[in-house]
């Protein structure tokens, strides 16, 4: 199964269900990037980040690891990638590590050399088959631990989720993503099994079919072509090119590309 592509998702979509996980659920993720960064130094890129996006110097940053395979270099890599990171970014934050488990028996903690700083308040370690110990009734954290769920009970938990998605989440288009994301999980963990027949056995078929929900997937595709556009623009912007040049290249009206080109700039 294909984790760190699932938790990428379900950070970069759903950055609350991180939060959930290390138990601020009432941070306002609004103030924070889920995003990556190039250390040069050794050409290495660190994939999940948490940046704030405000001026609160007392705001952490957050270094996330998913690791699902025992791994006796783990912290030599994480703390080598941290510590580089602080040195070419020099960052106004302090920093955290989070480190998530399927369970403890993965984990190879390497005392001798990190004892003191994996006990340190700036590192925290989940360990996923623990959750419902301290975490109950959190759809966020439901889903995360649907990623472990043998594959004789995943059907079950996630037809709950998906219930409980309907109840919980008001919203049609984000109701829908965390369908989606439910879904995949599904997939990635039946590879047996087509598209179609888990949609019969969540009992998504007929809910594909509403209105809604057809509205909501719509709009879903809307903001992943506007997404890929803007990715286009911002390069061609550096490489020197007009926008009149970039709206007939890209087949878009100008006034489209100037709207984009905004949007750039305040994400910049």
């Amino acid at each position: 199964m294909k984790t760190d592509s699932i938790f990428y998702q379900i950070f970069l979509n759903f950055p609350t269900i991180f939060f959930e996980l290390i138990n601020q659920p009432n941070t306002n993720t609004q103030t924070y990037e889920f995003t990556s960064r190039e250390v040069k130094q050794l050409s290495f890129r660190l994939d999940a980040l948490f940046l704030p996006t405000d001026n609160n110097p007392n705001k952490p940053f957050y270094l996330v690891e998913v690791q699902f395979k025992p791994d006796d270099n783990l912290y030599y890599r994480l703390f080598a990638e941290l510590f580089l990171f602080l040195r070419q970014y020099q960052p106004p934050y302090p920093w955290q590590v989070v480190v998530i488990y399927p369970s403890r028996n993965i984990e190879r903690e390497q005392n001798q050399h990190f004892g003191n700083i994996l006990a340190s308040n700036q590192v925290q370690r989940i360990y996923l088959n623990e959750l419902e110990e301290t975490v109950s009734g959190s759809l966020g954290v439901g889903v995360v631990k649907l990623v472990i769920e043998p594959e004789t009970q995943a059907i079950n938990l996630a037809k709950s989720l998906i219930s409980q998605t309907k109840e919980e989440i008001i919203e049609p288009k984000i109701q829908q993503d965390l369908i989606d994301l439910i879904e995949t999980i599904i997939v990635y963990k039946l590879p047996q099994k087509t598209r179609k027949e888990i949609e019969a056995m969540l009992g998504l078929s007929e809910l594909k079919k509403t209105k809604v929900y057809q509205e909501a997937f719509a709009e879903g595709e809307d903001e992943g072509k506007e997404k890929a556009h803007l990715k286009s623009l911002s390069n061609m912007i550096r490489l020197g090119l007009t926008l009149e040049t970039i709206a007939e290249y890209l087949d878009l009206p100008l006034q489209e590309v100037q709207r984009l080109a905004k949007l750039t700039e305040n994400r910049d």
